[in-house]
């Protein structure tokens, strides 16, 4: 779920951009027709003639509350019914420019640098999630010697836990036996199992807190990395 976040803000920002840019548009559309129509009325009550000259564009110009309007609105005549209709229209573009997409430029702004944002954090996590492995709710890559939890913070570990948790990672079973731990940790120390105990002791609530693993004992003669149950 944490995964799809990302996205889903992203898609609601687009959703939410596109419906501020309608929303303006058809507020916008509909003040433009009710001012088109009130003076395209006047203008005809005012000639009293079914002839569309130079005048007639004139008036219906003079009539337009909305001055951007004024040069760009036109009037166009129904000449296929029995009855003289005359129609007020504007063109798409005219009715988006007069519209205020102030706030869906913001949406608009704020939606690309999520997307800009979602796109580079793809990218770092396809990037980590080669050479490494996986276990848990762990992650361990490889070419950074370095350990993740499921969120992809990294885990602080000391030099001795970390030698530790790459044998267990990279041991198929997760097990190591006391004897492979000692041996490999401390080669020159003829007895490490006590300053393994206290490696363990240390290093078992690291691992319970960042991972849904545990670390557990097999009757003194092993020590297994698993999962949770």
């Amino acid at each position: 779920m944490k995964q799809r976040l990302p996205i889903i803000v992203l898609f609601a920002l687009i959703l939410a951009s596109s419906l501020a840019s309608i929303g303006s548009y058809s507020a916008t559309s509909q003040l433009v027709n009710e001012d088109m129509d009130r003076a395209l009325a006047l203008t005809m009550q005012e000639q009293q003639s079914n002839v569309i000259t130079q005048d007639t564009i004139r008036t219906f110009n003079s009539h337009l509350q909305i001055s951007e309007l004024r040069g760009r609105a036109t009037i166009a005549v129904d000449t296929k019914g029995r009855q003289f209709r005359a129609y007020a229209r504007c063109s798409e573009a005219t009715i988006f420019s007069l519209s205020d997409q102030r706030p869906t430029a913001v949406l608009w702004a704020v939606t690309l640098l999520w997307a800009t944002f979602c796109f580079y954090r793809r990218r770092q996590e396809m990037a980590q999630s080669m050479g490494m492995l996986r276990y848990g709710g762990l992650c361990f890559a490889e070419s950074k010697r370095a350990f993740y939890d499921a969120q992809g913070q990294r885990i602080k570990l000391t030099p001795m836990q970390q030698q530790l948790m790459e044998m267990f990672f990279q041991k198929d079973s997760h097990q190591l036996t006391k004897t492979e731990i000692c041996n490999t940790l401390w080669p020159k120390k003829p007895d490490a199992n006590e300053t393994l105990y206290t490696l363990i002791r240390r290093l078992k609530p690291v691992v319970e807190q960042n991972s849904e693993l545990k670390i557990e004992s097999d009757r003194g003669r092993a020590y297994e990395l698993k999962v949770k149950e």
